[in-house]
């Protein structure tokens, strides 16, 4: 219990009651009756629990003064409060405008100090949790960053490169693999920081003596994600990388640790469960090599390494999906040495929350950066949130600002978008000019890592719900997605008190090379093709490693929820998803070269010179950048029209073309495909809404019934169509009637076979329609007003799609002519 100062005596009946009981329990020590109110010192309790009282003690003389007690402190809780408040309480989350007493007007909160415990400079960083069928080790994995001095070029394909055949483990010898890996079918469960309890089991092989060559591999720390090795030769191994947990699928990230090289020695490595039917392998790119004695020693940290690079589908992969295999050579530089290869640079969980301890100890960076948790993930761990501002002068100037939304690593095996993320942060939370103009301007509203149960189990693409976050931005399931819930639920509270300038989300591309945007073209004719402005100038600003000719601003249905499209369609008109890329860059000065860790966060710094750029007053830039976009889009259209053989002036209407129509689809991800429910809600959700099975139809009557009324069907032109417009339009259904519907005999025309029914609509109408209505009757399709057309009794059975008639023109009506 906490000490109380009383400036004056009180007067209460119950002193020397008070005093007697609280004595004898133990719960006070004082020198006479009195003291505990009169002496108006503080009071000293222990804090111990009741011991055990004698037999002699009857319940009743043990209850009757407890009752008094607690009765007693309630009241004189109550009186305190009511009596003494307004001398006894003294916070200091209370702030006035003035010193002065006379104007100080009505206070207001301070900000809350210390919502984050984990993070201050002096207190202790919280474990990782992992689920509790993970075994981890004990050992931290910890990696320098180092920036190669040479260009790393991309690996020039000979054409001889070796093809290996799998063997598999029934001609080789296991030498490491995981137990018990929860795959497709479980489902998440519970975590604890250290993962599975008990003993960590020795998974790798003995060595039989200093003389054995076999490699020692491991992956039970964070962000490795090897399941198994097989050795099928001295120095050849098959490696089988873990699925992302929960599922069967999702296999691309690597990171994993051996042990007992040998030196200048060709190490063969393949991997045999890939997924993905292209990949930058075939492309050049070569995987990273870390080495523990030159980190050590020299101060090198992970470079690329690998030679005879060959990607390449599986032979015999059965029945199920197939299954492609990268292979290649590697020499590691010291005799048993400690090495790491991974497919991209390792950014794990306790590196965020070292840097953000840095920046917490920092107090100028301090003043500048609020850390938060937005939430915490399924399996407990904080996801943080970073406001960074500069102090308003006062709440208008502080209302005026506008915000920036960034966050980074929904997808955990995308580790290029956390280098990314940290040379943004270095930057802005820098004292340069810009960074101060940056602060002055907006308020940046920053999740560094969406995704930290993912990074930490070594995910690729999921969460531990077993599904892709990037997918269910809609959702409405917080408890099972509320790492995405309450990012989007953050903003829709921000959309409410200022508006969000932008917002993007970093990613990274496995089949792509160069670094890119993913945006969303706007319908707004008085904004048409603003949302492209951004990405042009990143281009300009950064032209040895982005590209804007790789850029994609189509939305596909697929991709409805994504981050990009759910914030798009919120109302905020620049909204973005960044790609970049595992290789490396095929412009400029960089050119077949692979992207370091420096060239990732330089890409960070070039978002901040473009926002000053894109909001700049001066809106030169911004003009210039508009016409050069206007310019480029006419000769897309114009190629476009020329391979659809049509030789048309676009002069007056080219600008309400759509945009969607000469772009093509965003590839690189089929992750859309798993999406759905959580994995422990499937079961339930099976036995909740499984219908009903319908009852069979027992007689020909009924069965005929359901045939002829399933048969008629009703569709509706909207009534907005031009009435002067001369047009013909042509509609081609399958239909297949049993019975024809006079006679009820069957028809041997219809048996069997497609009949395709052409249909012209009316063309001589002076008028404008309230639309047109296309039926079957008597086997035969009829379109025209409704008043003309018999009357069928309307069908509820399956109907045909209701066509929409485009109010702009658009590519595919230029070519076809098939639309009003």
């Amino acid at each position: 219990m906490g000490v109380t100062f009383l400036p004056q005596p009180l007067p209460d009946p119950y002193d020397d009651f008070m005093y007697r009981h609280l004595q004898y329990y133990g719960y006070f020590q004082g020198s006479g009756p009195g003291f505990l109110w009169s002496r108006g010192e503080p009071c000293a309790y222990q804090g111990e629990h009741l011991e055990s009282f004698s037999g002699s003690l009857s319940k009743e003389c043990f209850l009757f003064p407890l009752i008094h007690f607690l009765t007693c402190c309630m009241t004189l809780s109550l009186v305190s409060l009511s009596v003494f408040a307004p001398l006894l309480v003294r916070s200091r989350q209370l702030l006035y405008n003035s010193d002065d007493k006379a104007d100080r007007g009505a206070p207001r909160l301070r900000e809350p100090r210390e919502l984050f415990p984990i993070l201050p400079g002096w207190g202790p960083v919280q474990a990782p949790r992992w689920p509790v069928e993970c075994e981890v080790i004990q050992e931290k994995v910890r990696h320098i960053e180092w920036v190669p001095p040479e260009p790393e070029y991309f690996y020039q394909p000979t054409g001889n490169e070796k093809v290996p055949e799998i063997v598999g483990e029934e001609k080789g010898t296991i030498v490491y693999q995981l137990q018990s890996v929860p795959t497709e079918g479980s489902y998440f469960t519970s975590s604890r920081v250290g993962g599975k309890r008990g003993a960590i089991q020795q998974l790798a092989v003995s060595l039989c003596g200093p003389e054995d060559d076999t490699l020692l591999f491991e992956s039970r720390f964070e962000s490795g994600n090897l399941q198994k090795a097989v050795r099928v030769d001295t120095y050849e191994y098959e490696l089988t990388l873990r699925p992302d947990l929960y599922t069967s699928r999702h296999t691309q990230w690597f990171y994993f640790r051996v042990q007992n090289t040998r030196r200048d020695v060709p190490y063969r490595f393949t991997i045999v469960n890939l997924l993905k039917p292209r990949s930058l392998y075939a492309a050049g790119l070569r995987p990273l090599l870390y080495s523990q004695r030159d980190a050590c020693s020299r101060g090198v940290g992970w470079r690329r390494e690998g030679g005879d690079i060959r990607y390449y589908r599986r032979g015999g992969g059965g029945a199920g999906r197939p299954r492609y295999c990268l292979t290649w050579t590697a020499r590691f530089p010291h005799d048993r040495d400690t090495c790491f290869l991974a497919h991209g640079y390792p950014y794990t969980y306790s590196d965020l929350q070292g840097y953000l301890r840095a920046v917490a100890r920092d107090p100028a960076q301090a003043r500048l950066c609020k850390l938060r948790a937005l939430c915490r993930s399924l399996a407990g761990n904080p996801v943080y949130l970073l406001t960074i501002t500069n102090p308003a002068p006062g709440p208008r100037q502080a209302a005026a600002k506008r915000a920036v939304v960034l966050s980074a690593r929904v997808h955990p095996g995308e580790s290029g978008g956390s280098w990314v993320m940290r040379g943004f942060l270095d930057f802005i939370l820098g004292g340069s000019p810009d960074a101060q103009l940056l602060r002055d301007l907006f308020v940046f509203k920053v999740v560094p890592m969406l995704n930290p149960d993912g990074v930490i189990v070594g995910n690729h693409r999921c969460s531990l719900a077993g599904r892709d976050l990037n997918r269910h931005y809609r959702t409405l399931l917080k408890d099972a997605f509320p790492c995405v819930w309450y990012t989007r639920n953050m903003i829709q509270r921000l959309l409410e008190e200022r508006e969000v300038l932008l917002y993007c989300d970093f990613h990274g591309h496995s089949r792509k090379n160069n670094v890119f945007l993913y945006g969303c073209s706007s319908s707004d004719h008085k904004r048409w093709l603003h949302e492209r402005v951004f990405p042009l100038m990143l281009s300009k600003n950064a032209p040895d490693t982005f590209s804007f000719q790789s850029c994609n601003f189509k939305v596909q249905k697929s991709r409805e929820g994504t981050g990009r499209v759910v914030m798009w369609r919120m109302g905020i008109r620049n909204s973005y998803t960044l790609e970049s890329t595992f290789g490396g860059s095929t412009l400029g000065s960089k050119r077949d070269t692979h992207l370091t860790t420096e060239d990732l966060k330089a890409l960070g710094r070039h978002i901040c010179d473009t926002l000053l750029d894109f909001c700049d007053p001066d809106q030169t830039k911004f003009i210039q950048c508009l016409a050069e976009l206007m310019e480029l889009v006419h000769q897309e259209i114009h190629k476009k029209l020329s391979e659809l053989g049509q030789d048309r002036n676009l002069e007056e209407s080219w600008s309400d073309i759509h945009l969607s129509d000469i772009e093509s689809s965003t590839s690189g991800s089929d992750s859309s495909l798993s999406d759905g429910l959580p994995a422990h809600l499937l079961n339930r959700a099976e036995k909740i809404f499984q219908k009903k099975k319908k009852k069979p139809l027992q007689t020909r009557r009924q069965r005929n019934a359901h045939y002829h009324n399933s048969s008629l069907t009703e569709i509706r032109f909207p009534g907005d169509m031009p009435g002067g417009a001369r047009f013909a339009t042509t509609l081609q259904k399958q239909l297949a009637f049993p019975k024809h519907p006079e006679n009820g005999s069957s028809s041997a025309g219809t048996q069997g076979r497609a009949r395709l029914h052409q249909v012209v609509l009316p063309q001589d109408s002076t008028r404008e329609p309230r639309g047109f209505t296309l039926r079957t009757h008597k086997g035969c399709l009829m379109a025209g007003p409704p008043h003309r057309l018999p009357h069928v009794p309307v069908s509820h059975g399956p109907s045909l799609p209701l066509r929409t008639w485009p109010t702009q023109p658009c590519l595919r009506d230029l070519g076809s002519r098939r639309g009003p």
